[in-house]
């Protein structure tokens, strides 16, 4: 016996993006539907060879299904994510509105898959932010190593992760620029992301940082350590899919580069490319439509006591969000539901 499954949200880039992973990793679904507002309603979705057709969130009954995946923005998720988890039907919620939440646990299966356990409080698990995701399963076996004081992370972050108008912003300005008379003017970003980069994700914050820099070090405190102190550059740059992010670390203890590979090659959930080479490092073109966290340059860094550096690469529509998000049912279906 299987579960039965709704995608909320399944014709946005992460909700079809969350269809096809269940289908790739033939996820035990006996029913999945496919769920959308109004507007969306009868919109076909692929689900592997199957095709789904939109049913209004709004009318939708959750009585009787497993787990809802919700892939809409946080107003939205705050009126149906409740009625949900009322009717006993799991919520597993990409928005940011329950990550900071007490009573619901934030979860990367291969970093404290222990804190599923907390999900019966309201019958929500948050999935956290893209860049925090790859961030911290690249940090957790280095953290269990030498334990992590402190880290300084500049991101360089796809289009994508804002939906599929900035990704044809990107595209139509990119093809303006060649044609005089058909510049496009930003809409969707403050500024032109073709050929540009933009040290700008989110809303500013009182001290300067934005909510997308705030994100990654309260959730990266709440995943794996509150003593790890963050500080984050979050950059938009003109790519389609892949964020990329180039991480500091000081470490309580000595950790030397060649150690800190062969931890990260045995890690769930992470490949490593790192040849001192021309090439021998992953870029978020190569890493696209792929499951794994790619770490690269790993190196020591001299400018502090136990230092090191490194580049991570990860597709953010898949391990930054989807497939994070199926990764926690999988958990969540070993450890507490049971089926399939």
């Amino acid at each position: 016996m299987g579960y039965r499954v709704a995608v909320v949200g399944a014709t946005g880039n992460v909700g079809r993006e969350m269809l096809n992973i269940l289908a790739e990793r033939e996820f035990p679904a006996d029913e999945v539907a496919a769920l959308a507002s109004r507007r969306s309603l009868g919109t076909e979705c692929s689900y592997g060879d199957k095709t789904l057709k939109t049913q209004d969130l709004d009318t939708f009954d959750f009585t009787g299904w497993d787990i809802a995946f919700f892939a809409i923005g946080s107003d939205a998720t705050k009126q149906y994510a409740p009625r949900a988890a009322k009717a006993g039907c799991v919520v597993i919620d990409n928005s940011s509105l329950y990550r900071y939440d007490l009573e619901v646990p934030l979860i990367v299966p291969e970093v404290n898959p222990d804190a599923i356990e907390g999900y019966s409080r309201k019958n929500i698990i948050a999935n956290p932010n893209c860049s925090t995701a790859q961030m911290v399963v690249a940090l957790k076996p280095l953290h269990d190593r030498a334990r992590i004081k402190r880290v300084v992370v500049a991101t360089y972050q796809s289009v994508s992760g804002t939906g599929k108008e900035a990704m044809d912003e990107l595209w139509d300005q990119t093809k303006g620029i060649y044609v005089p008379g058909q510049e496009v003017e930003p809409k969707v970003y403050p500024k032109q992301i073709a050929f540009n980069v933009i040290p700008h994700i989110d809303s500013f914050m009182d001290d300067g940082s934005t909510r997308e820099e705030w994100k990654m070090v309260v959730e990266t405190k709440k995943i794996i350590d509150p003593a790890i102190k963050v500080h984050a550059t979050c950059v938009r740059v003109p790519v389609f899919v892949g964020h990329s992010e180039a991480i500091n670390i000081e470490f309580e203890d000595p950790l030397g580069a060649d150690e800190a590979r062969e931890i990260l090659r045995e890690a769930p959930g992470i490949l490593v490319v790192d040849k001192r080479e021309a090439g021998g490092y992953m870029t978020p073109v190569e890493c696209a439509g792929e499951f794994a966290i790619y770490v690269s340059r790993i190196r020591e860094d001299p400018t502090v006591e136990n230092g090191l550096a490194m580049w991570v690469v990860a597709d953010n529509l898949r391990k930054g969000a989807a497939l994070n998000a199926v990764q926690i049912a999988e958990l969540l279906g070993r450890r507490v539901l049971k089926k399939g």
